[in-house]
């Protein structure tokens, strides 16, 4: 099975790229879209974040308070925070569904993830490829999608 890296800023078009992927045969594991679930479903996570940044982290219904987190994580310059408590959970995860996949036949296995070198070429990887933008059409892009504001989105595009 070939694995490949797919990464690059917020609005770059990383999503964009992988579907078109996924129409051609390979599965995608989007780390952000996993990782939101993990944050909600990993009971060890769960923990670890009230823990750390308080039960304003979640709604009375335990779901994740993503605009506090933001707020937390992009304007107050914790980030770093959040992903260590994170990213071993979600790398984990996503190794062993790229196994289970290997496992299964798969031809082409792709990795989402905005901060994918942030440490280093993964060594699990065969293949990186980076997606970039212009700025302008970054923010424009996700003020779009997201509905929001320009100020919050290039904050984002620093903390990356």
């Amino acid at each position: 099975m070939i694995r490949v890296g797919v990464t690059g800023g917020i609005g770059s078009g990383k999503t964009t790229l992988c579907k078109e992927w996924e129409k051609l045969g390979a599965f995608v594991v989007y780390a952000d879209d996993l990782a939101k679930k993990l944050m909600v479903e990993d009971e060890e996570l769960v923990k670890n974040i009230k823990s750390t940044f308080g039960d304003k982290a979640y709604d009375e219904d335990g779901g994740l308070n993503r605009q506090y987190l933001a707020q937390e994580a992009f304007e107050k310059g914790r980030v770093n925070e959040l992903n260590n408590l994170v990213h071993p959970v979600l790398w984990k995860k996503v190794e062993e569904i790229a196994d289970q996949k290997e496992k299964e036949g798969l031809g082409v296995f792709v990795k989402e993830a905005a901060i994918l070198l942030q440490n280093g070429r993964p060594d699990d990887l065969d293949f990186v490829v980076l997606v970039e933008a212009k700025e302008k059409a970054r923010v424009d892009r996700v003020i779009k999608r997201d509905n929001s504001d320009r100020n919050k989105i290039e904050n984002r595009i620093s903390a990356q």
